[in-house]
């Protein structure tokens, strides 16, 4: 995994397509976890839970389990309909157990013509685990694939690593594989080219760690008045900076999260509120990638 260390200052300037500004892609992360692991160490459970402490993996957490399941069984319903009430696109990630174990969800997604990111098999399972089995990770990732074929009939174009834990060998894996752009990287505005061991070029479309429901919902513990007023003020910005040349913003969602009742209007609050600019583009990864793919020589020589 090798790409340029170029400052912001020393690009040209990024024109996006039809003379849009910032292009905000809304992340909505359709993810399942394991009821128990066969361990009795704690596992990883993908984020922060609703009840604190660890049990043993081979314990059932109800709470933390249930809660979760919610996003999947709720919150994600309520999610759909904001979108399609002001007619905008999700990018969606999607781990292989969701596609198994709760089809509803992604057909849902795949119905409304979205994009869906491969995310890895399960949240609980990290390919960081494998830093130094790398056929290990290279199986974890092709059965990701497999399962993602499956589901959404057609090959995946990029891939989301369970929180953001990859290694430094995902990238050439992926590219291996014939995907095209990776959002595990958390160090950019704006698009670049990732140069791999194959030969192949994978675009690096940031993921974020921090305008995301867990960091300000959970983390921070923002109120939904909070939470626009993040959203709001790293869009206010990007926008801002985006007159000279142009810009992305990511917000990372999870449905049992933002999915709440008590937190679901900061999300259509902003969507409401992004909507009133006519130069913004609530892009795809892949539109972004493919377009990027074919004009990066104007932007990052």
């Amino acid at each position: 995994m090798k790409y340029k260390f170029v400052p912001i200052s020393q690009r040209k300037p990024l024109r996006w397509p039809n003379g849009k500004r910032l292009a905000v892609m809304i992340t909505t992360n359709l993810e399942y976890w394991d009821v128990t692991k066969d361990t009795p160490k704690p596992f990883y459970p993908g984020g922060p839970g609703i009840v604190g402490g660890d049990l043993p993996g081979n314990v059932y957490d109800n709470p933390n389990w249930t809660w979760r399941e919610y996003g999947q069984r709720v919150g994600v319903w309520r999610m759909f309909d904001i979108f399609d009430e002001f007619g905008v696109p999700s990018t969606c990630t999607m781990n292989a157990k969701i596609g198994l174990e709760r089809r509803a969800v992604i057909d849902a997604a795949l119905k409304r013509g979205w994009e869906i990111i491969a995310h890895n098999y399960v949240q609980t399972e990290l390919l960081a685990d494998y830093s130094f089995d790398e056929n290990k990770e290279r199986e974890v990732i092709r059965e990701t694939l497999r399962v993602y074929r499956e589901v959404c009939g057609k090959p995946a174009k990029g891939w989301l690593s369970s929180s953001l834990r990859c290694t430094l060998n995902t990238i050439d894996l992926i590219a291996e594989e014939g995907l095209i752009f990776t959002t595990d990287l958390l160090n950019d505005d704006q698009p670049y080219l990732v140069e791999t061991r194959s030969g192949r070029t994978i675009v690096s479309i940031p993921y974020t760690s921090e305008v995301n429901d867990f960091t300000v919902f959970m983390r921070q513990g923002q109120d939904v008045n909070g939470a626009f007023a993040v959203f709001k003020e790293g869009f206010d910005w990007l926008y801002r900076e985006s007159a000279v040349s142009g810009r992305f913003m990511n917000i990372g969602l999870h449905p049992h999260v933002v999915g709440q009742p008590f937190r679901i209007r900061a999300l259509y609050d902003f969507i409401a509120y992004a909507k009133s600019f006519d130069d913004v583009w609530f892009a795809t990864r892949e539109e972004i990638a493919e377009w990027y793919l074919k004009n990066h020589h104007s932007h990052i020589a």
